[in-house]
């Protein structure tokens, strides 16, 4: 079976608040069971997005935490 490779894309304007909230909604659905395979593939890929989103966002937080800090 040939493999896409495609990123999910998320919304320019998504905040951290609104992409956490969607990863724990997908966390939800995975440990429910009740997802097909199908289903729980998508839900894992899009998680892996925000995840990485979400990890990207508090790095730069924290970059900014650090610079005010030295100032």
């Amino acid at each position: 079976m040939a493999r896409t490779d495609k990123k999910a894309a998320l919304p320019e304007d998504v905040t951290f608040e609104q992409a956490l909230r969607r990863l724990e909604a997908l966390v939800e659905t995975l440990e429910s069971d009740d997802a097909s395979l199908d289903e729980a593939l998508a839900a894992y890929e899009e998680g892996v997005t925000l995840a990485r989103y979400c990890l990207a966002r508090l790095d730069t937080a924290e970059l900014r935490i650090q610079e005010l800090a030295l100032e």
